[in-house]
């Protein structure tokens, strides 16, 4: 984003002002010089004689010069060196001086010509100046004192005489100027603004000067031949000798801050008026600290840090006390049934080998545990044991029901489309900065588009050091490279579009094109001519200043626009050219204007990287590049770039599946007992799941992203491998004696509850993230939460089904993945039961040595502190996660956008533009929001432009660099009468130009205005006319269309045309209301997505702030805020969202196990879960974003699997905690491992290999980090905290005999 240069346009104003201005910068040179004169023009005076005495030359009443005696080769006028007595001047003369000059009166030192120049060469200033009246009049009396002070001598010395056309003429002069004088000018002028430029008046009128010695030292250079300036030296010194006789100039000094000149709290800053608003505060986040000894530690580390040695030391305490009662024999307490009146009574069998089920068919005639469910529960398991038994009796019909339902769902397809559109990916309908875009856009004029290369040297192979790229070799490569940029022609429907056809053109001519070249012309024939890289060197230190560095588009062009990786403003030493090519924007996105552009932007990619990247490395140099279009074309190139990835990831995980789903490999039935078709079948169900949800979703007009198509697919195969693992195995631990529909209505009433519970949580997880704003994870939650639902539905129906096949398979000895053949086998025989089979490896770890050395009463005080501690740790770590989006994680690893973007922070000095739009500005001459908004003088000291320079002070917690370029300010400088070169009308009426435009002049006249049509204008206003120095609205509605018509000059540098040509909305002004204006100004460098987030918050506040004191309606606007709104909220909509899903999932475990004690086990797990997450999100730097929050909010859901089993088997358990831990690991904790741990994890790790950065960093390291995360707090802590704090069992004893009647 920082990619965004100053604009063109506002650089157009300095177009030939300092060819004139600087011809009279020295405004001694406007003494000196008068109109074409020659030396042959004489006058009654005597010439002094060198016999006249020092006191007759230096004495009150003396000139030290007087009129033109001659010209130098490039036309400069000089002086003569008359020193002879002052002159009356006539009454009307001495009327004309004394409106420009107030001090000077009486005698003179100036003829009515060197007057007449001297006013029209001030005109050049007085625009610059107008704003602060204090400032203006010390510039003015500084030169009407050297002009036509009667008392010159006494300051002036002429030093040095040339002979010019057998004329004696001035070439050097001393003028001594007191110290308080200079100071005081200096002072009153520093801090003047010129808003077009954003900048200040100092750097144009005096090269920047820091002091006022600096200042004088600029205006007294002498000009060299054919250059601006003064046509000889001037020396400025403070004292004079006593026996000289002079003097040092001293007339009255205005102070800026004198409340009756009025100058602006911008202008003026050091004003009493401003002084007494202070600036804004900077406050700095997370400055509370707390240090001990050495060490400084936040406060809420701190914090945290007592917290958990007290939470340590409380639970070390209770363990104390615990372990004491347990070890008197009269404290211990006997297991108690916790029962529910509304519950109901299921039996379920328990054998002697603990791996059985838990629940069996009531006609088994074996002591059995009484089973107290929940009502809903008890609902679930009764319609399960139904369900199971007429799916295993009717597999083809469920089967061939729920594929069509699904196929159906899948028509929709026909309809699919991808959304590739960033704006439309990353920007909600409702988003706030989407509106202030439409509105700037369609009442303003959108923002141009950027193509730009960036040239850096490489490092040095000894020091490691950039060396400067200012060297003649580069300029010459960048003038080839300009060459073949210049030369592109993109087909667009026929039409051949090169760049002069779309770019922008300030003045309808040359394009804008911010290049170190424009201070050849553009032109390579110039490099030579000009001075080569001494001429680039000269044009950093004067490009406002000097005619030759001036633009092919007639603008000065700010060095640090086209220069990178260069020290404070030492552009000399930069690393790096910036080329950037403006072109003209559109709204419609669609539309010819915008298609053209875009053709041309590929194939300028094209030629860069079919022949410029070549080109440049052969010069050891480095390119790269981007175009307005490229982000799109990125994105969508990165729907192919991981479909390897992809793929492999899916396969491995199918590979995974069919081996985890079949029987321990045996050499003589492994064809049968394995189950790689029915893994496969699950996979495709999975597939058709994902499929149906993105049909659904494009049959109602949803457009899909890249991201659904390559990542849901993976998670929903994640998740839903889990219940296929869970619901095979769960139907492997039946009894092989019972019939098959037995064995899998057992599975289903063991099984189906935490199914359906874990799949409703996950539901609602990924439901949730809907809600966030950001369409492309909105649109993404909504697609995976419809493809879970749909997965977990095709798993209760045609996957059981599909179990059902398989199962009947293996007993027909059918081979698997070729059911049609069939084998003679002593697979049955191998297989007598279930009695006879042996645990599994992984069964006998979780019950014979995970769960004895987690009941260890030292290990559980040690993982509870452990997971204790890394809970806090992590909350104490989420202080830490900057919101933001890096730009390049989203692009393909090998796309040529991301060196670009790592050269845009390194090199890039100069920060976006920043907007501030007015709507409804009512300019009528009874409102006050003229003054309410300008910042010249008799502007309210709270004014908008006021209150924008104040924030420029503490750019550090502003963000804002500059004060902002006003076209409000400018007009009413245009318009003001001191301005008299601007604001003219011809007798008729009509609009007068300046006098150096047409048609007072033509462009090859030598002298403009003497003998032209122009020369009766007279200037639109005197200050009678005005009120208050202030327009009527009648005056203002009828002068603003001229102001944004008015070229600038070096008469009139206040024209509006190309600066604030799309600043004001003129539509409908006509009421006294202008709907839309701006004012420019720009945000400092930006360089983290941090400060791009901080930038766009202060600069909301900071027009919040204003626009409720002011009554206006104000709001900020840069390019990037539509992009960076969702983080300014993004902390709380991630809690919000959480809280919500937490507490949905929360809901559903109460709802279903009615047990506030169970689910809110479950709800303490998952808070830690996705706490420690976030943790990790610190340490590995993972930013807070849309796609980081639906990650977050996923990680409830899937992160409920590895707790709803667990804690579900546990509270089905009998005996003491200890043992109920102990069974729950065995027949549950096996399958959490492997169905769910190890599923997830090699689906993730494939997502590593991934060319895509946003995959390796918000799925492959956050999944996996989940993943972990789940398994250690579902089987390492979730036992521990159950075997401590668990549940009542809701199982007891019940003796039954033969006659006893079962439960149902």
């Amino acid at each position: 984003m920082t990619r965004f240069q100053t604009e063109i346009w506002s650089r157009r104003r300095m177009m030939e002002i300092f060819l004139g201005f600087l011809f009279s910068v020295s405004l001694f040179q406007v003494l000196f010089t008068l109109s074409i004169v020659t030396a042959e023009r004489s006058d009654t005076r005597l010439l002094l004689t060198p016999s006249v005495t020092s006191g007759e030359r230096h004495s009150e009443e003396y000139c030290a010069m007087y009129d033109i005696c001659g010209q130098r080769e490039d036309g400069k006028l000089l002086n003569c060196p008359y020193s002879s007595p002052s002159v009356k001047p006539d009454e009307l003369l001495s009327s004309k001086i004394q409106s420009l000059c107030p001090t000077i009166t009486g005698n003179v030192c100036c003829t009515e010509y060197q007057f007449n120049t001297l006013r029209e060469q001030v005109q050049q200033a007085i625009p610059f100046l107008v704003g602060c009246p204090a400032c203006l009049r010390n510039f003015l009396n500084l030169f009407c004192e050297l002009t036509c002070s009667p008392n010159q001598s006494l300051f002036i010395n002429v030093t040095a005489i040339s002979k010019v056309n057998n004329n004696m003429t001035v070439d050097g002069i001393d003028f001594y100027v007191t110290d308080s004088f200079g100071e005081g000018l200096y002072d009153s002028c520093k801090d003047v603004k010129f808003g077009t430029m954003n900048s200040r008046a100092i750097q144009f009128i005096g090269a920047g000067a820091q002091n006022f010695k600096e200042w004088f030292a600029f205006i007294g250079r002498q000009a060299e031949p054919q250059s601006p300036g003064s046509p000889y030296a001037i020396k400025f010194l403070s004292n004079a000798t006593e026996s000289s006789g002079m003097k040092p100039m001293n007339v009255s000094i205005y102070s800026c801050g004198d409340i009756s000149l009025g100058c602006s709290c911008g202008d003026c800053p050091s004003s009493p008026v401003c002084s007494n608003t202070a600036p804004p505060a900077h406050h700095k986040a997370g400055s509370c600290s707390v240090r001990v000894g050495s060490l400084k530690a936040k406060c809420i580390d701190f914090a945290l840090a007592i917290l958990y040695i007290t939470l340590v030391s409380m639970f070390l305490g209770w363990g104390l006390f615990h372990r004491t009662r347990e070890r008197n024999p009269r404290s211990r307490t006997k297991p108690f049934l916790n029962v529910n009146d509304g519950g109901q009574l299921h039996s379920v069998n328990r054998q002697k080998d603990e791996n059985l089920p838990m629940q069996m068919l009531e006609d088994h005639p074996q002591i059995r545990n009484g089973v107290q469910l929940s009502v809903v529960q008890g609902y679930m398991s009764n319609f399960y044991r139904r369900y199971g038994t007429w799916v295993a009796r009717n597999p083809t019909l469920v089967l061939c029901s729920s594929l069509a339902m699904v196929l159906v769902l899948c028509l929709g397809l026909i309809r699919f489309k991808v959304e590739t559109r960033p704006e439309k990916l990353w920007v909600g309908p409702g988003s706030k900065a989407a509106e202030e875009k439409q509105f700037f856009d369609s009442h303003l004029a959108p923002f141009y588009r950027i193509e730009q290369l960036i040239l850096a040297t490489t490092p040095d192979a000894v020091d490691g050091k950039l060396p400067s790229i200012v060297t003649e070799n580069n300029i010459k490569l960048l003038f080839e490279i300009q060459k073949k940029v210049d030369g592109i022609r993109a087909n667009y429907l026929g039409s051949m579009i090169s760049l002069n056809d779309i770019c922008l053109k300030p003045l309808d001519q040359d394009c804008a094109t911010q290049s170190v070249l424009q201070y050849f012309k553009m032109d390579p024939e110039n490099y030579d001519n000009y001075g080569g890289v001494e001429h680039l060197k000269y044009c950093f230190e004067h490009y406002s200043s000097a005619d030759e560095c001036m633009s092919a588009f007639k603008g000065p062009l700010d060095p640090s626009t086209a220069l990178g990786g260069f020290p404070g403003n030492n552009y000399s030493e930069a690393s790096a050219f910036i080329i950037t090519y403006p072109v003209n924007n559109a709204i419609d996105k669609e539309g010819n204007e915008t298609q053209k552009a875009v053709a041309w932007e590929n194939a300028f990619i094209q030629l860069v990287k079919d022949e410029l990247l070549p080109m440049v490395q052969s010069k050891n140099v480095t390119v790269s590049f981007s175009s307005e279009s490229s982000i799109e074309e990125e994105l969508k190139r990165e729907s192919t770039a991981d479909a390897i990835t992809i793929v492999i990831s899916y396969l491995v995980m199918f590979a995974y599946i069919s081996l985890t789903l079949g029987d321990t490999p045996r050499l003589s039935s492994f064809y049968i007992s394995s189950k790689v078709l029915l893994g496969l079948c699950g996979v495709m169900l999975v597939m058709l799941s994902v499929l149906a949800s993105v049909g659904f979703f494009s049959a109602i007009g949803v457009k899909s992203t890249l991201i659904i198509m390559e990542v849901i697919p993976f998670l929903v195969l994640a998740v839903g491998v889990d219940n296929m693992c869970i619901l095979v195995h769960a139907v492997k631990r039946q009894p092989l004696e019972l019939p098959l529909e037995g064995r899998i209505s057992n599975a289903l009433v063991e099984v189906g509850p935490s199914i359906t519970l874990a799949s409703l949580s996950e539901v609602l997880a990924f439901a949730v993230g809907s809600f966030i704003p950001m369409p492309a994870c909105r649109v993404f939650s909504m697609f995976a939460a419809l493809a879970v639902l749909l997965d977990f539905l095709l798993q209760v129906t045609a996957f059981v089904a599909l179990i059902v096949f398989d199962f009947l398979r293996a007993e027909d000895k059918r081979v698997d993945c070729f059911p049609c053949v069939r084998v003679s086998s002593s697979y049955a025989d191998s297989d007598k039961g279930i009695d006879h089979r042996k645990p599994g490896i992984l069964v006998r770890y979780m019950k014979e040595v995970h769960a004895p050395i987690l009941s260890l009463w030292g290990v559980k005080i040690v993982v509870i502190s452990l997971f204790l501690g890394c809970a806090l740790a992590s909350i104490a770590l989420c202080t830490r996660i900057e919101p933001g989006l890096e730009q390049k994680i989203v692009l393909p690893r090998d796309s040529y956008l991301q060196g670009y973007f790592n050269n845009v922070s390194e090199y890039l000095r100069i920060g976006p533009p920043l907007y501030f739009v007015v709507k409804n500005y009512n300019y009528s001459s009874e409102s006050r929001h003229t003054n309410q908004l300008c910042s010249i003088s008799q502007c309210e000291s709270d004014s908008l432009l006021n209150e924008i320079a104040r924030a420029s002070l503490t750019p550090e917690s502003s963000y804002i660099a500059m004060p902002a370029a006003s076209w409000l300010d400018d007009f009413l400088v245009w318009m003001s009468p001191e301005a008299f070169g601007c604001c003219r009308k011809f007798t008729n009426g009509s609009y007068c130009p300046p006098d150096d435009q047409p048609p007072c002049c033509s462009s090859n006249d030598v002298a403009c205005g003497v003998n032209g049509v122009c020369k009766d204008c007279t200037t639109c206003f005197r200050h009678s006319d005005l009120q208050n120095d202030r327009p009527s609205t009648v005056q203002f509605k009828e002068k603003l269309p001229w102001f944004l018509d008015a070229l600038p000059s070096a008469d009139c540098a206040k024209g509006g045309h190309g600066a604030y040509t799309t600043s004001v909305e003129l539509e409908g002004y006509d009421n006294g209301i202008i709907q839309a204006s701006s004012f420019r100004t720009y945000h400092t460098p930006l360089n983290k997505q941090v400060d791009y987030v901080n930038s766009m918050r202060a600069a909301r506040e900071f027009s919040s702030k204003v626009s409720d004191s002011l009554k206006i309606e104000i709001f900020p606007y840069s390019v990037f805020y539509m992009f960076f709104e969702q983080y300014l909220d993004i902390w709380r909509t991630a809690l919000i969202n959480l809280a919500i899903a937490i507490g949905a999932v929360f809901i559903v475990c109460l709802i279903i196990t009615s047990s506030l004690w169970s689910s809110a086990i479950i709800l303490l797990v998952l808070a830690m879960i996705v706490v420690d997450l976030m943790g990790v999100m610190a340490i590995l730097e993972i930013q807070l974003n849309a796609v980081s929050v639906v990650n977050l909010v996923m990680s409830v859901g899937i992160a409920v699997e590895f707790c709803v089993h667990m804690t579900h088997a546990f509270s089905v358990s009998s005996g003491d905690k200890d043992q109920r831990t102990r069974e729950a690991l065995g027949t549950m904790g096996a399958s959490v491992f492997s169905g769910i741990t190890l599923t997830k994890l090699v689906g993730v790790i494939v997502l590593c290999f991934s060319r895509t950065e946003v995959f390796v960093v918000y799925y492959f390291k956050m999944y996996l980090a989940l993943v972990l995360l789940g398994f250690l707090h579902g089987l390492v802590f979730l036992p521990v905290f159950l075997s401590m704090f668990g549940p009542p069992s809701r199982c007891a004893l019940v003796e039954q005999g033969e006659d006893h009647p079962s439960a149902s």
